[in-house]
């Protein structure tokens, strides 16, 4: 989810800062030089989601050979890679603002290249906890600079598609994980990397973690070839008022609470789901239904990539449409239903096929698409301009602390605690997962009943700018 966060903290940019010229209207470089930069940026995101779904896939084989359980193996997916990740986002958005954003995200991809490469080099719990801790560390650099970049290289009436194509990049990645990942095992197992140096003795899952991370560092070092820093287009507020950052945000919510809390617990709890049906989904179908690295590969991956294509269409239709007919809460009626359509998903250990479980699986895809499309769309709809950096910000730590570091562990732990068979991690997803895309869609469904009560009322400054559509 970098894309979106970072999509807002474009306007931080725009601020004065050290080391930033003015700029004439209409400079923006754009052309070849510019669309060299946002295709660094798109293998830049793929890479960055690659890192962290390819654990998804080799749960099994590193449980093994490192002598781990479950409930480990969730923390190593969850709160490993989320502890940075989400509290290093604001202070690498601030190191963004004040120096050369192409040399922060050529050092982040550097440093979670190589911890990625720790990763598959890793031989206990500890040191592989810690490689993923600096994946979430460098992957933390990429969003709050890659927005700000395209920003800079592209004038306001041209940024739409080069914004579109790099956070493509990110919403396909899961299944080119899956897909790479089950040609890699693939591949090794069947000896093509035998002879080669450094690689050519590892097991199987060690090759991809080195393969991934050795890919990064070759898109490090094109990104210093490649592309310059664009110089910033500063576009200072005239008599713009200092304040006590954060504290306009913070009174702002508190009062909005009402409408403002559900919305935003509503989308952590939806993806508590995410993050733990995708990352146990691949083993429970491996575990369950006797799938192997190949069959993920060939029909897991594509699909997974079909659906986020797909996803992110029907939620952006829905949207535009309902708003075009002047029903502007519409969208909160989406957000409510949207969690069920996902139930199917969690509830695929019931398929009693493996082709069937592998296409409910690859369809939450769609589902959490069009949840996230609809959320970030509305929060930039509920706030003014001023603070929809800070707006979408708040979900990233929601998401990361709630979601990401909860959302595996938990299914590890019913796996380990109280069904006892890692046979059973299907049950597991489903036991867990239900209740919180029924507590997502009650949350959605309660921030819709606020923002009603609030518009009939008429004291809502969330209702006045929905209302308004000026935002």
């Amino acid at each position: 989810m970098n894309g979106p966060i970072a999509l807002d903290r474009a306007e931080a940019a725009a601020m004065p800062s050290s080391g930033s010229r003015p700029v004439a209207e209409g400079s923006w470089p754009g052309g070849k030089s510019a669309w060299v930069m946002v295709f660094m940026l798109f293998l830049a995101g793929v890479l960055s989601v690659i890192d962290r779904a390819a654990l998804n896939i080799l749960v099994d084989p590193v449980r093994a050979d490192i002598g781990i359980g479950d409930e480990q193996i969730g923390l190593l997916q969850g709160l490993a890679f989320g502890l940075f990740y989400a509290f290093m986002g604001l202070p690498m958005g601030l190191l963004a603002d004040r120096i050369s954003r192409r040399n922060l995200i050529v050092a982040g991809i550097a440093l979670w290249s190589v911890a990625t490469i720790g990763s598959g080099l890793a031989q206990t719990f500890g040191s592989l906890f810690t490689a993923r801790l600096l994946v979430g560390l460098g992957e933390a650099a990429l969003g709050p600079a890659a927005i700000s970049l395209i920003a800079d290289l592209f004038s306001p009436e041209r940024r739409g598609r080069p914004i579109s194509f790099y956070m493509m990049g990110q919403g396909l990645a899961n299944g080119v994980a899956i897909s790479l990942t089950g040609l890699l095992v693939t591949a090794a197992g069947a000896g093509a990397f035998l002879g080669l140096p450094l690689i050519g003795h590892l097991v199987p899952w060690r090759i991809v973690f080195v393969v991934f991370g050795a890919s990064g560092l070759l898109v490090a070092l094109a990104l210093l070839a490649f592309t310059r820093e664009p110089v910033r287009q500063v576009q200072a507020a005239a008599g713009a008022v200092p304040r006590l950052p954060g504290a306009a945000e913070a009174a702002y919510f508190w009062r909005n609470r009402r409408v403002l809390l559900p919305l935003y617990f509503g989308f952590a709890t939806c993806f508590t789901v995410a993050y733990g049906g995708s990352a146990w989904a691949p083993t429970m179908l491996l575990r369950g239904y006797g799938a192997d690295a190949a069959f993920l590969g060939k029909w897991l991956g594509p699909l997974s990539i079909l659906f986020s294509a797909i996803g992110p269409l029907i939620g952006g239709t829905m949207l535009d449409r309902s708003m075009r007919s002047g029903r502007t809460m519409a969208r909160f009626a989406i957000l409510a239903v949207a969690p069920l359509f996902a139930l199917p998903s969690v509830l695929a250990v019931l398929a009693g096929e493996l082709h069937l479980a592998t296409v409910l699986v690859a369809s939450s895809n769609a589902v959490f698409s069009v949840i996230g499309t609809v959320m970030f769309a509305t929060l930039q709809s509920l706030v003014p301009p001023r603070m929809r950096g800070c707006a979408i910000s708040l979900t990233l730590v929601l998401n990361t602390i709630i979601g990401a570091s909860l959302g595996p562990l938990m299914v590890a732990s019913v796996t380990e605690r109280v069904l006892h068979d890692p046979a059973q991690v299907g049950w597991s997803i489903a036991v867990v997962c239900t209740p919180f895309l029924l507590l997502g869609a009650a949350l959605y469904a309660g921030a819709g009943r606020a923002m009603r009560r609030a518009a009939a009322r008429g004291d809502s400054e969330c209702a006045q700018l929905l209302s308004s559509g000026a935002n």
